[in-house]
């Protein structure tokens, strides 16, 4: 089917977030949009909210282009700063909700927010977050908490005078996002009307959302696929739900409840959600498709047959947009899917010359639509000029392009290990590894071996504590691998380090190294042959 039709599309100048709750407010009124434990929004109420806390903002001295840090978990108080901050033109910095104290200091100094607003939960974070930015002048707490650092702070203000919608343009700054920061600080990804516009569009022509829908995420609002959601639902009619967090064992029966029709989960969310015992929950929802990036193409099918959820894969990035995918029946197994119309993709060497179909480079992107990608990073333009360079944003990963147009992720370069004088793909590796019925989840990175080359280690983490010994793990590996990929060392471990939205954290493993509880292949005198079996 298609959900074209359902998609409300704006002209260019009306691409803002307040034309965006103005005009949706107007069609469709006092037809519901988002639920949030006990309360549901009405279209026309998110346009009031919007209004009446954008008030409230300029009534505490916020104005045009001042940035609002936010450090809170999914709750509706932090639904009613993004939508009032695009509301007035201020800019919403949500912070990543397991920032410790260095980091909220970084955040908070980099984006030179004036306000600071915060869980009650986190407060005490600050007191290790010293110095506060010089830019921050007061902090506003969402519950009950007091604070002995010397910016001013009170409980969240109520809801003011309604503030006039301001005279944005598509191209100005809605949020800075930060970057998960797994290689290095984070950058502050400037996010621009028109670029969260697009993202609801394309998200909703790929998933084929209509009025009829009910969206259901679990997914934290700091990350932009959360924020997408709502955009979603906005622009198309539907109905979305938040919950606070995502939980294994209450997955299903949270979709049950909302009756959702479309889902949301990142790649690491399909094994966890596979390796829980069977329900009569995973049968009696109403979800029809869901949202998985970076999911193993063996378990995407799994999860279909077990759960009636067909799941889409697909790219985007915080800088880009959902700019690579196709709708669930277009999908080829194991690939992300073609370019979006609007959008260029093109696979390069290191010179940033097009390689030829078939073979490995790195992924460039850019857009015909005005402001559809993010405008750089915030405070970085050394940063920003680097990954816009030639034109093509850089996306620093790794792909091919088949000949019927359809592209396949390889693994980041910064995860590509070089061995014995060949290439290897850490993801390629992972898959391997996670083909195995005892391994849950898997992590694969270079540590550095005798002869300064890479070695090929990993960090597995087995389902349901289960013991297995390492030379079946390699028996399993060699009729999947080429010799060369083969981990020498394995690093048996309860769970991996991760970001607060899922990503593995590799730098820690990579820091961490080999220890006193590695596995060593060749310590235990397991030898491959080149034809990858043991001799």
């Amino acid at each position: 089917m298609s959900s074209s039709s359902h998609i409300t599309f704006l002209e260019p100048p009306a691409r803002t977030l307040p034309r965006m709750l103005q005009a949706q407010a107007e069609r469709h009124g006092d037809r519901p949009l988002l639920t949030f434990g006990d309360t549901t929004w009405s279209f026309r109420d998110a346009r009031d909210i919007a209004a009446r806390r954008g008030g409230a903002l300029l009534k505490a001295g916020i104005s045009r282009g001042d940035r609002v840090a936010m450090l809170c978990g999914n709750h509706l108080e932090i639904m009613e700063i993004l939508l009032a901050c695009g509301w007035i033109g201020a800019i919403a910095v949500p912070i990543n909700t397991a920032a410790m104290g260095p980091q909220i200091s970084y955040y908070l100094a980099n984006s030179g927010a004036r306000l600071l607003v915060i869980d009650a939960d986190f407060v005490e974070r600050l007191e290790h977050a010293q110095p506060l930015a010089p830019s921050l002048e007061k902090i506003w707490i969402v519950g009950s908490a007091k604070t002995t650092v010397e910016i001013p702070s009170e409980p969240l203000p109520p809801r003011s005078e309604p503030a006039e919608a301001a005279a944005v343009a598509p191209g100005d700054t809605f949020a800075i996002l930060y970057t998960s920061g797994t290689t290095g600080p984070s950058k502050g990804v400037m996010c621009a009307h028109a670029q969260y516009y697009w993202w609801g569009v394309n998200s909703s022509e790929l998933l084929e959302v209509t009025s009829d829908d009910v969206l259901c995420t679990t997914l934290p609002l700091f990350h932009i696929n959360a924020l997408n959601t709502f955009a979603q639902a906005l622009l198309t009619g539907a109905h979305m739900a938040f919950e606070q967090r995502f939980s294994a064992s209450g997955f299903w029966p949270a979709m049950v409840r909302h009756q959702a029709t479309v889902i949301y989960v990142l790649g690491a969310m399909v094994p966890i959600l596979l390796a829980q015992d069977r329900t009569e929950h995973e049968r009696a929802h109403r979800a029809r498709v869901g949202l998985a990036p970076g999911a193993p193409a063996e378990l995407m099918a799994q999860f279909a047959e077990r759960t009636g959820a067909r799941l889409i894969e697909g790219y985007g990035s915080t800088e880009t947009n959902f700019v690579i995918g196709d709708t669930v029946d277009a999908q080829k197994p194991g690939f992300m899917g073609r370019v979006r119309k609007g959008y260029e993709a093109c696979v390069v060497d290191d010179q940033d010359v097009e390689v030829p179909v078939g073979e490995m480079g790195e992924l460039v992107l850019r857009a015909s639509e005005p402001f559809a990608f993010a405008t750089g990073y915030f405070g970085m333009p050394d940063k920003t000029v680097e990954a816009w360079r030639n034109l093509w944003f850089h996306t620093g990963d790794r792909v091919l392009r088949d000949e019927d147009g359809y592209f396949r992720f390889a693994d980041r370069l910064k995860d590509a290990i070089r061995r014995r004088g060949e290439n290897i793909s850490a993801f390629e590796v992972e898959q391997a590894l996670m083909s195995h019925p005892d391994v849950e989840i898997a992590a694969v990175y270079p540590v550095k071996s005798e002869l300064a080359e890479d070695e090929v280690m990993a960090a597995i983490s087995l389902r349901g504590g289960r013991d297995v010994d390492p030379i079946v793990i390699m028996s399993h590996c060699e009729t999947r691998l080429p010799y060369f990929a083969i981990p020498r060392f394995l690093d048996f471990v309860s769970e991996l380090p991760r970001t607060e939205n899922g990503k593995v954290q590799k730098y820690k493993l990579r820091e961490r190294g080999v220890t006193s509880a590695t596995w060593d292949r060749e310590a235990a005198g397991y030898r491959l042959s080149r034809g990858g079996r043991r001799r």
